[in-house]
């Protein structure tokens, strides 16, 4: 459709990996998204049916993991079907509806890995007040400012997004639909898109990280204080799932958006979303029950109790 000097673009080309790529990366794909979904499901069914595992820290970690799900579930699917249909192209709503969901989800991670944070903070440097500062009504809330502030993050990108003009290069250099090449493709000003990608970004990728180490500078400096090495380790082990999956998150979120992309890199930029948007939520479940005992038992028992109603 054609509106003055511009073509209004009806949909866009995922460029994805090539033919050859595709039907090896298919079965990879296919199995982590399976991993993911399975990993993810049973951290919160072991959460929700474990009277012990009724806490705060518990409470974020099955929020956090239902957000890991739905993020995965954002891309993973549609790649799958676009694989096996043979098919890369998406129609031009649903491709920023994938944009404002990915964006959501992404938001939502980084205010709940904030969250835990602060739930370690209190919990190691604040004992004592513990249960009166992280009280069920202080989580749920937690929670809910997380989801509305990610939605805000998301729905400003997606209604900037729609008063743009695109022209005849429809093409995305990803797997699915990636805000910075869907700006790099518009003929009109991004000014706008980009202020607001600046004052988020800088929340999401500079603040918020600030006040997680921050906190971790804090939880180090109570863990010292700790008499017995029995004792420090134990209370350090409370928190370093924690440590781990943010480590995780910020290291492949800089290999997306703070490596400088050149046009020979393109195949480094796909890896690198590969690893922000499909592998992370694949791992996290993984972090979070192999270094805690609580979740191994909670996981062993659940599978118990699975086994034996269907035997």
């Amino acid at each position: 459709m054609k509106i003055g000097n511009h073509t209004r673009v009806l949909e866009f080309f995922l460029l994805g990996f090539s033919e050859e790529q595709q039907n090896f990366l298919f079965g990879i794909f296919l199995t982590i998204y399976l991993v993911t979904v399975a990993g993810n499901s049973l951290i919160i069914l072991a959460i929700g049916s474990d009277p012990h595992l009724h806490t705060p820290m518990y409470f974020f970690l099955a929020n956090f993991s239902f957000t890991d799900l739905c993020l995965s579930s954002t891309t993973v699917p549609r790649m799958l079907t676009s694989i096996q249909a043979h098919s890369n192209t998406i129609p031009y709503a649903g491709c920023l509806s994938q944009i404002h969901f990915f964006l959501w989800f992404i938001g939502l991670d980084v205010f709940l890995l904030a969250v835990m944070a602060y739930d370690r903070l209190v919990a190691i440097c604040y004992p004592l007040h513990y249960t009166l500062v992280m009280s069920a009504r202080c989580c749920i809330l937690l929670v809910v400012v997380s989801l509305i502030l990610a939605f805000s993050y998301s729905l400003t990108h997606t209604i900037l997004l729609a008063q743009l003009s695109f022209c005849m290069d429809n093409t995305i250099p990803h797997f699915f639909c990636n805000l910075l090449s869907l700006l790099k493709l518009s003929c009109s000003s991004t000014y706008a898109n980009q202020c607001v990608l600046m004052y988020w970004g800088g929340a999401l990728t500079i603040l918020i990280p600030l006040l997680i180490i921050i906190s971790y500078v804090r939880i180090m400096a109570a863990i010292v204080k700790v008499p017995s090495a029995g004792g420090k380790w134990k209370t350090f082990s409370t928190c370093g799932s924690h440590l781990s999956a943010v480590c995780l998150f910020y290291v492949s979120a800089i290999g997306v958006y703070f490596i400088p992309s050149a046009s020979d890199s393109v195949s480094k930029d796909k890896i690198a979303a590969v690893m922000y948007a499909v592998v992370t939520p694949m791992l996290n479940p993984f972090i979070y029950s192999l270094r805690n005992k609580d979740m191994k038992g909670a996981l062993g028992r659940l599978l118990s109790r699975r086994a034996l109603r269907s035997s």
